[in-house]
């Protein structure tokens, strides 16, 4: 399973402030995983086409959700895409990775060399 963890924290009114603060000022948004799968008002198209005709398990979480799912995972940068193997998770891709890439089509390109070189 991957998990994909938003570097946002769960809620309305923390959605509501993310929502506007994306429209505001893009530029100093932090999370670059929100801008590769969602536009400002909707998920991407090539990102929901990938997602539904996948056949990879997946879970979305924000960042507070995360680590109350996962006490004992520490230490980890948001936003972050882990994967789940028999009660352990691993980074696929860190925020640094998220961050140098820049459409969705390369991070589904990422994904999928990340998946096939680790499941051959």
């Amino acid at each position: 399973m991957l998990i994909f963890v938003y570097n946002a924290k769960s809620g309305f009114r923390n959605k509501y402030i993310d929502h506007i603060h994306k429209i505001v000022s893009p530029d100093t948004y932090l999370c670059n995983l929100c801008s590769l799968t969602h536009n400002n008002f909707t998920e991407k198209k090539v990102w929901r086409s990938f997602r539904q005709n996948s056949n990879i398990e997946m879970a979305f979480l924000y960042k507070d959700e995360f680590k109350e799912k996962f006490p004992g995972v520490n230490e980890i940068g948001f936003p972050v895409i882990l994967q789940k193997e028999n009660e352990r998770v691993h980074v696929v891709l860190d925020s640094f990775a998220l961050a140098s890439l820049q459409s969705t089509e390369a991070l589904i390109i990422s994904l999928n060399e990340k998946i096939l070189v680790k499941n051959s």
